[in-house]
């Protein structure tokens, strides 16, 4: 006698469908698209999830907002590390993890308390001064050479970090701008730490000490300033923890797609998205120099990349012995 045939629910059902409907519609895109469309969403849950922390900013501090984003980050990810482990605890390079620790907490802590003080759109428009200091950061630590035209691009991005740290009719400059900056500054040498690292440690390793790392860091302070968040506060900090994971996950996914050099400028569409969530929930709009200036630095980076993208593949000619003309 034939067993009857198991029929799936039909959640399950919509889910394959669904899941068949969006590979039918990307398996025939160019990578680079494919990797757009995983940078736009990216830069749109980055965006999401600085709007819910500018949005608690104001009953929580920043630490409590960190600590408890951390742990949900943390348990998400938990499985893949604990299947790597030992693996994912060892270090050849112990200093240079407890280095990226201390300054990524440094660049979450100034970078999210500006997005807290400031219009959102001014926040994240500061924060694109990053791509300066990792110039700066690249020749001091890695030695790495630049020519002229990319000093020309940096020196440009630097007097576009200047406009957006104009000062204010007091005379004053905002001193959460300067904190912006400095979230920026540490960043970028994050970036620069972590591509040391790569030459040594695992990922899982990097992603590993990291999360424990700035947790830690944030425990204490978040204990001493802790204020019992209301049920919807909760769902709010679920969604930051949820929102920071899936953006970083399709950031990655946007770099494994598509190439950087193709696709690297379109995370400054946070900025619109920015200037959209700071009206609409905050009423808040940028002031005209910080539009310059983020103009102006956006503006450097994209020629910063384009140049180094037919300087690369120049080389690569070259190397194929097709000639390299300086």
């Amino acid at each position: 006698m034939d067993m009857p045939t198991q029929q799936p629910e039909p959640s399950e059902a919509t889910g394959n469908r669904l899941r068949r409907k969006v590979t039918s519609l990307t398996e025939n895109l160019p990578s680079n698209t494919i990797g757009a469309l995983w940078i736009l969403l990216a830069a749109f849950l980055f965006s999401i999830m600085v709007t819910l922390i500018k949005l608690l900013g104001k009953d929580l501090t920043v630490f409590q907002i960190l600590v408890i984003r951390q742990g949900i980050m943390l348990a998400i990810v938990a499985p893949k590390i604990l299947s790597g482990l030992p693996t994912s605890l060892a270090t050849k390079r112990p200093g240079l993890q407890l280095t990226r620790i201390v300054v990524a907490a440094t660049a979450m802590l100034c970078g999210f308390t500006a997005v807290i003080e400031l219009p959102l759109a001014d926040a994240t428009a500061i924060s694109f001064s990053k791509t300066f200091f990792l110039t700066i950061f690249a020749i001091w630590l890695l030695g790495e050479t630049v020519g002229v035209h990319r000093w020309g691009a940096t020196i440009v991005g630097f007097l576009g970090v200047v406009l957006m740290l104009r000062p204010q009719g007091d005379g004053l400059i905002d001193p959460f701008a300067l904190l912006a900056i400095a979230g920026a500054a540490c960043a970028g040498l994050v970036m620069i730490v972590v591509r040391l690292l790569t030459r040594t440690d695992p990922p899982v390793t990097i992603l590993t000490y990291q999360a424990f790392g700035v947790g830690l860091i944030m425990i204490i302070p978040a204990i001493l300033t802790w204020q019992t968040p209301t049920l919807a506060q909760w769902g709010i900090l679920l969604g930051i923890g949820i929102v920071s994971w899936a953006a970083q996950m399709a950031n990655i996914q946007a770099f494994r797609a598509g190439e950087a050099t193709a696709i690297a400028s379109l995370d400054y569409t946070r900025l619109l998205y920015a200037t959209v969530f700071g009206a609409l929930v905050f009423h808040q709009w940028p002031r005209v120099e910080t539009l310059v200036g983020a103009a102006v630095i956006i503006a450097a980076s994209i020629y910063t990349v384009r140049r180094e993208a037919k300087r690369g593949q120049k080389l690569a000619r070259a190397s194929d012995g097709r000639g390299y003309n300086s």
